[in-house]
């Protein structure tokens, strides 16, 4: 399902109760915002395609002005010159991310690429969170253990986190919560990126090489370019310290796969949490639960105790839903009136 537009006020939103099992008439301001939102974009005719898209699919955009895409989509060199050549302008991505996007390509055959840049930076820094917290003390497996009516110990054993220290590798807006929430935790917050942001406050700015050395919990949350993919590899996970815990919401491309697994047979890692990982494209959001994966390693990945795994939830929440669908509405009309474009990608 394409998530267009949140609904509008009710009582029950100033009230601060839950909604959703039951269905709760819009108030005078929801009808006003309902009002506005459809005149504001009446002028953009929005068509549900089902297909990823990928350059077999790619013609499916044939008279269409713009197409929006997610990160799960392959927007390489071949599907952006089909798109070019069904006419498509404008490429529309909702997300942060746009490591699937041939941009140069996009550049030179005259199509605009826009993204959402900031949706909900607290969404996935508390799923990082959840990640690490559940790797760490096996909140899953308890959970399974309890409804079998198991209540032994074993195998639950957890570290606490609190004076422990907390690497954040990139320290942008995702970055930068989940370095908060590692403070509220008691953490010390040490980070590493190319560009410090001189206002944050809670961190203490290192090389690469001490946060590897320092951190109890490294947290990865930069984007994905040729400069950091396969960041973490064999040479930086051997300088890490035992019995770390490893957290990935960004990218599946920063961390080479075979050298994790070979971390994790050699007992490095105290746990290891991953929302992204290299293989997702082919898979991700799709229900695999009657297939054989075509490849062994996301299995090897599930073989292992000490590695919890999701996919790709970290931005799905409500309030990130509603603001993809807002911001990237914002970026078509922008596009569609000649205004600034805000969140257009350039390189």
């Amino acid at each position: 399902m394409f998530y267009i537009l949140r609904h509008g006020r009710t009582d029950w939103n100033e009230e601060h109760k839950l909604q959703g099992e039951v269905d709760i008439p819009l108030n005078e301001t929801g009808r006003e915002m309902a009002y506005d939102a459809a005149e504001k974009y009446k002028d953009i005719d929005i068509h549900y395609i089902e297909p990823n898209l990928t350059p077999e699919t790619a013609e499916l955009a044939h008279g269409y002005d713009a197409v929006c895409a997610f990160v799960n989509m392959d927007l390489g060199k071949e599907t952006v010159d089909i798109l070019h050549e069904m006419g498509v302008k404008l490429i529309l991505m909702r997300c942060a991310g746009y490591n699937n996007v041939d941009v140069d390509e996009a550049k030179k055959r005259g199509i605009t690429v826009m993204r959402v840049p900031s949706y909900s930076p607290e969404a996935v820094a508390e799923h990082a969170m959840a990640l690490a917290l559940t790797a760490n003390r096996h909140t899953h497996k308890a959970y399974i253990k309890c409804r079998e009516n198991n209540f032994a110990l074993s195998g639950l054993m957890g570290v606490n986190f609190y004076g422990k220290t907390a690497g954040i590798i990139g320290t942008g807006k995702i970055g930068q919560a989940m370095a908060r929430i590692c403070k509220g935790f008691g953490m010390k917050v040490i980070a590493y990126d190319l560009f410090p942001n001189p206002n944050l406050d809670c961190v203490e700015y290192v090389s690469l090489d001490e946060l590897l050395a320092q951190s109890d919990l490294i947290s990865l949350h930069c984007p994905l370019t040729k400069e950091t993919k396969h960041l973490i590899n064999a040479e930086t996970i051997g300088k890490m310290k035992d019995g770390v815990i490893l957290v990935n919401t960004s990218r599946g491309g920063l961390i080479r796969t075979d050298d994790l697994i070979a971390g994790i047979r050699e007992h490095k890692f105290f746990a290891v949490g991953l929302d992204v990982y290299e293989e997702e494209t082919d898979f991700v959001f799709e229900d695999m639960s009657e297939m054989i994966l075509p490849s062994s390693i996301t299995q090897r990945l599930l073989s292992f105790p000490n590695v919890v795994m999701t996919s790709h939830q970290g931005f799905f929440t409500r309030e990130a839903l509603t603001n993809i669908a807002e911001t990237t509405m914002e970026n078509a009309r922008a596009y569609m009136n000649g205004e600034e474009l805000k969140n257009e990608v350039l390189s």
